[in-house]
């Protein structure tokens, strides 16, 4: 008895949920031969909206966690994308990748998880100092989170980019709204579900899927995000991207690197998306008669 093929609908990840656009719309996923794969929704700008509203509310009790506590979601991540790798891989594969190639990415996004996790609690120690002042205080600096941050994720890798993107800015303390893969949208999607059961608090990450022309004019002009990273290379959008970002002086960077290099983690990503606090603090001083002042 023949029956139908149904065709899964990846739907958006907001707020530690899976909700289908507002608009209603999607647009089809082919493979190389043309046949559908899945239904991916177009986000709007109404759908990114709700994302922000949810990265902000989320923002200041992430950024607050204990660095041990973040660690160990980290590693959960990891975990579970070694649970699901078999799937994570068939994804890569139905979306054009080669097997070697698709098992060579997954691996690299454990890796990818596994290697942040263990910047949890360290890099404040890295970028922190204390300065010399001509005064008597103590002069400290520290890095604190920007806040909310958007983030243009690569059309390829498709699911090792986005991560090696998104790991260092939470482990900052900030929360994002990405705009995945439009050519390769299912395991943004898949991860989601990752983020989702590994005690990632809701609003945390936020993942769009739709079009860079549609969405990428609300990440760079909304007034409540603090900065947007671009991963991709249309330098037309990279111009759109750095005039629309100074209405509100948010900090655009963009990130040009081969994510299937090792070399490319490093622990300046996370600095990236932070601001120096510089605090002063007075020396208390004891006179001769043991009177302080």
């Amino acid at each position: 008895m023949k029956t139908l093929d149904i065709k899964k609908t990846y739907k958006l990840y907001i707020n530690g949920e899976f909700p289908r656009t507002e608009s209603g719309r999607y647009y089809p996923l082919l493979n190389k031969q043309k046949e559908m794969v899945a239904n991916i929704c177009l986000a709007s700008r109404k759908d990114f909206r709700n994302a922000v509203v949810a990265a902000r509310n989320a923002q200041t009790s992430w950024a607050e966690r204990a660095a041990m506590n973040k660690a160990q979601i980290l590693y959960r991540m990891a975990e579970m994308l070694e649970g699901r790798k078999a799937q994570f891989i068939e994804e890569l594969i139905q979306q054009g990748e080669s097997k070697s190639s698709a098992e060579k990415e997954v691996q690299l996004a454990i890796d990818c998880c596994v290697y942040y996790c263990g910047w949890c609690d360290k890099y404040q120690s890295l970028f922190s100092s204390v300065n010399p002042v001509a005064s008597s205080h103590f002069n400290f600096s520290v890095p604190e989170p920007m806040g909310v941050v958007a983030i243009i994720a690569p059309e390829k890798p498709s699911l090792h980019g986005l991560l090696s993107m998104l790991l260092p800015i939470i482990v900052g303390g900030n929360t994002c709204v990405i705009l995945a893969s439009t050519s390769q949208p299912l395991t943004s999607i898949t991860l989601g579900e990752v983020f989702a059961s590994s005690d990632l608090p809701s609003g945390v990450v936020n993942i769009l899927t739709g079009t860079s022309k549609e969405l990428i004019p609300h990440f760079a002009s909304h007034m409540d995000v603090n900065a947007i990273v671009y991963g991709r290379d249309n330098k037309e959008d990279w111009k759109q991207i750095a005039s629309l970002a100074s209405n509100n002086v948010k900090r655009s960077m963009r990130w040009e690197y081969d994510w299937m290099l090792a070399a490319s983690q490093n622990p300046y990503l996370i600095l990236e998306t932070q601001e120096i606090k510089t605090t002063w603090h007075p020396i208390e001083q004891i006179g001769v008669s043991g009177a302080k002042y």
